[in-house]
């Protein structure tokens, strides 16, 4: 009677185990689900991916193969749980395109579970300097009905051979790993589309001849949406060169037709007003205010004007970062002065105007906010990473300059950045 209570009590015991840990694998399933769709970056998701579907199985090794769109062989291989030794021991070996097991599941997109890959008869044996692999799990992923890939894991830690738990919960994780995929996918697609969009909505640069200019536009990291910042240049009938930057308030269709609309209008008060450039800021605010509805907008309008000695920069902001300066021996400086309101505020108030002398060979860097704003770096700090950034790359072309700043910028990536760099001619 003794023996019988007690074998009772140990299978009661033994479900109860079974039942915890049935509990921490779902727990830990939608833990990994919800950190797998915390992130809209795809080569980040399908990374993630990877190390979720290790850790949830316990396993040493994964890896994701995307599948090529024929659909016979892998064009990408995402891994993870190689070591660095591991990793240089395959040095100059082309990643696994979808033979011998791994073939196997492509042609067979059904989840497979083998306990000694060199014995499976689609096994072709690995290559030199390859970690040893007994074991392996293979899920599909399946996106919008189509298989996008396959899912490897290899070799549980505790050494034992994956069982039917394993296959189930890795096979959830696949199902909601194809609703990640898409998503990032959808994402970088509406990404790539905002900023061809805005691209379109900024203007070519003109041939400003006898100056050299450049201009890059940089969307932000996300949301995936249009945006405000623009930039426009132009060599006016006085000989002078116009150039504006600006930024509209706000990342939706309205911020970027308010833009466009901005920028044309302005382009149009160049011409007839030329001069001061904070007369045509001001007949800007008038003439939006009449007849549409801008956001709050700053903006900063220079004319870099001929002089007897060089030129003169003669500029106006409404609430904008001031103007950087490279000399032609490199050294920088930021046009510090009273900014003025932004558009959008009180077309009544009147803004400055600001005069510097400029040497030839100079450049003026007229840039917006997402380049030098960062939440855990006060403004002035990330200016003067700007400047550094800047005079270091003085000297090369103006393309080169912007792309520069923009490639490396010290900001935090997640406004728009748009950089307009002029340089005035090295003989009068």
């Amino acid at each position: 009677m003794r023996l019988r209570l007690d074998d009772q009590l140990e299978g009661t015991a033994q479900q109860l185990r079974a039942v915890a840990r049935a509990k921490d694998r779902l727990q830990g399933l939608l833990t990994a689900v919800l950190a797998i769709g915390g992130d809209l970056d795809l080569p980040t998701v399908l990374y993630r991916i990877v190390t979720t579907a290790m850790d949830l199985a316990g396993a040493r090794y994964g890896a994701l193969g995307v599948l090529a769109p024929s659909g016979d062989h892998l064009e990408q291989f995402i891994t993870a749980g190689l070591t660095d030794e591991e990793r240089a021991a395959l040095g100059g070996i082309d990643f696994p395109h979808g033979r011998g097991v791994l073939g196997h599941l492509i042609h067979h997109p059904e989840p497979l579970r083998v306990d000694d890959i060199p014995s499976h008869p689609a096994s072709v044996g690995f290559p030199p300097g390859h970690p040893p692999m007994r074991t392996l799990l293979g899920v599909a992923v399946t996106v919008r009905g189509e298989i996008y890939g396959d899912l490897y894991l290899s070799e549980r830690r505790d050494g034992r051979p994956f069982d039917e738990d394993d296959e189930e919960v890795v096979r959830a994780l696949a199902g909601a790993a194809g609703i990640a995929i898409e998503n990032a996918r959808l994402f970088g697609y509406m990404r790539d589309s905002a900023e061809q969009f805005q691209r379109l909505l900024l203007p070519t640069l003109p041939d400003l001849a006898p100056f050299s200019a450049a201009a890059v536009y940089r969307t932000a990291a996300e949301p995936a949406s249009v945006g405000g910042d623009w930039y426009d240049a132009v060599v006016l009938p006085d000989r002078a060169c116009a150039a504006v930057i600006g930024d509209v308030v706000g990342h939706d269709l309205h911020a970027a037709a308010a833009m466009a609309q901005a920028r044309n209008m302005l382009r149009a008060l160049l011409y007839a007003r030329r001069t001061p450039p904070s007369s045509v800021l001001t007949q800007l605010d008038h003439t939006v205010h009449a007849i549409t509805d801008l956001p709050v907008t700053t903006a900063c309008l220079a004319r870099i004007e001929p002089a007897a000695h060089g030129w003169t920069l003669h500029w106006s902001t409404a609430g904008h970062l001031p103007p950087l300066v490279l000399g032609p021996d490199g050294h920088t400086r930021y046009l510090y002065a009273e900014p003025g309101i932004p558009l959008g505020v009180d077309p009544d108030l009147d803004r400055p105007d600001h005069i510097h002398p400029l040497p030839s060979g100079a450049t003026v860097v007229l840039f917006s906010d997402g380049l030098v704003e960062h939440p855990d770096h006060p403004i002035d700090d990330r200016l003067n990473a700007l400047a550094d950034l800047a005079a270091a790359h003085a000297h090369q072309p103006l393309d080169d300059l912007v792309r520069t700043l923009a490639d490396h910028h010290p900001s935090d990536g997640h406004d728009d950045m748009a950089i307009l760099a002029i340089r005035t001619p090295t003989q009068d």
